[in-house]
């Protein structure tokens, strides 16, 4: 007997539509319901789907539409402004390459897939309140519209509504000093085609991979004085923003090129990168949490998007296996916490890199041979997370013996 025959979820980013997916093959009817009127065109830069988020996208079906809007990258190579190289980290031996792609293209084509399986996204629908039974648990929307289900899943994001019903004293996203913007630039810079490039520049951090149409993908992480809110970032004009990074970056390469052929209008400016700190309830009654909601590392982590696919199929797994939604949420829990929060940890320790001065920019190259040999070895770091691996077929027999891949 599962947990659950329907489901709510709210949200229609990434984690909404890939949970969709997951329990629709768990047996279980589910709706996203998406705030805004449609899917998020223009929102967000770049992200990376690693090969454990790919092994998840595998298992709910969605494996090859991502396949279609990605760039394969093999390995991370670390340069400084001077067009000197750092450090490589290469791809894990017997793993595919991780995929470049972006935000909104990730969305628009999860959609699609979640909607050729025959699941219903209704879009416009802002929550504002949910009603729990003994037997199902009912959301209400700001249109003054209802819809009841089973379980209700909250996959909408770091400022997430369902986190706040669920525990009104949970923490909110804190800001960084760190500003995000990116873009693509007309230009195909020299590079290889399989590697994503971070540049550790003069006054900022630069990242950047080379597309198949030959357009520079790039984004730059740019410390500020003081964290600022989207809104706030927004209230300076993309082309006095990008004015501000050619002249920052000048000294940099080849950042300096790639801002040069990047147009204003293109420019995504998303103001501070948010952290999250990490969330200690992720359900209660009829309701739970996944993805960003509940564990949001840091894009510096390049596991977001990853974990929160993960997350999406060991919640289904849970709910298939077991009697009610309880035992289920915290088999769910007790897969993914510890997992999650490793990655939390990591993210924020790569951000911490972006801020350093030029002393400790310098000890860095001397000691990075060192350093890849011993705690950075790729293995070793990245190892436990890319080799992840979810056996959707294994029972998850009770909270304490639930089954996980490794």
């Amino acid at each position: 007997m599962t947990a659950a025959r329907t489901a709510l979820v709210i949200g229609g980013g990434i984690a909404g539509p890939a949970t969709a997916m997951a329990l629709r093959k768990a047996g279980i009817e589910a709706t996203v319901y998406e705030a805004y009127a449609s899917t998020a065109e223009g929102v967000g830069v770049t992200l990376t789907i690693a090969p454990n988020g790919l092994n998840a996208l595998k298992i709910i079906g969605a494996y090859e539409a991502a396949l279609g809007i990605g760039q394969p990258l093999n390995r991370g190579q670390m340069y400084d402004g001077f067009g000197e190289k750092i450090g490589e980290f290469p791809g894990l031996e017997g793993l595919p390459p991780s995929r470049g792609l972006w935000r909104d293209t990730l969305c628009r084509v999860l959609h699609e897939t979640a909607e050729a399986q025959g699941i219903r996204v209704e879009y416009g629908k802002r929550l504002v309140d949910v009603e729990e039974s003994p037997d199902a648990v009912t959301a209400r929307f700001d249109d003054g519209t209802t819809a009841t289900a089973d379980v209700l899943v909250g996959a909408d994001g770091i400022r997430s509504t369902v986190r706040r019903l669920i525990d009104p004293k949970a923490p909110e996203p804190s800001t960084t000093r760190l500003l995000n913007f990116g873009a693509a630039a007309d230009i195909a810079v020299p590079s290889d085609r399989e590697s994503s490039y971070f540049v550790f520049g003069k006054r900022g951090f630069f990242g950047y991979w080379v597309q198949p149409d030959d357009r520079t993908a790039w984004f730059a992480n740019l410390p500020n004085d003081r964290p600022l809110s989207s809104a706030e970032a927004r209230k300076t004009s993309k082309a006095d923003w990008l004015a501000r990074l050619r002249e920052l970056y000048a000294d940099d390469k080849p950042c300096s090129d790639i801002l040069a052929h990047t147009e204003a209008g293109d420019l995504v400016v998303l103001g501070s990168l948010e952290n999250m700190p990490k969330v200690p309830t992720w359900h209660r009654g009829r309701m739970v949490l996944v993805g960003d909601s509940a564990h949001a590392p840091s894009s510096s982590s390049g596991q977001g998007a990853s974990q929160a696919i993960e997350s999406a199929v060991q919640l289904a797994r849970c709910l298939r296996d077991l009697p009610d939604p309880q035992s289920a949420f915290t088999a769910y829990e007790g897969l993914r916490r510890e997992r999650v929060e490793k990655v939390i940890d990591r993210g924020n320790k790569t951000n911490n890199s972006k801020t350093m001065g030029s002393f400790a920019k310098a000890m860095m190259k001397l000691m990075m041979p060192i350093m890849m040999k011993t705690f950075l070895n790729p293995e070793k770091t990245l190892g436990p997370e890319q080799r992840y691996l979810i056996d959707w077929d294994a029972p998850v027999t009770s909270p304490q013996t639930a089954a996980a891949g490794s």
